[in-house]
């Protein structure tokens, strides 16, 4: 049997930027502001949709995208 960890990983990871993408198209500035401090790290990928909710949406269509393309490209 063929190892399922990388595809159980990758549709994981999907699902992730699914999820954070429509959190970030509802509610942008809520999204950000959460990540926008003591954030282990994830302050400086924030940073430039700070104050530009029309930015963080587009980037949230981006992400949904991405990840809608990356679960459709897995197999059981």
């Amino acid at each position: 049997m063929t190892n399922l960890w990388p595809r159980r990983a990758a549709e994981m990871a999907a699902m992730f930027m699914i999820g954070d993408g429509v959190a970030g198209l509802v509610q942008p500035r809520r999204h950000t502001a959460l990540w926008q401090e003591r954030a282990l790290g994830a302050e400086m990928t924030v940073r430039p949709f700070v104050g530009r909710p029309t930015r963080r949406r587009a980037y949230a269509v981006a992400q949904i995208a991405a990840g809608l393309w990356l679960a459709s490209r897995l197999r059981a």
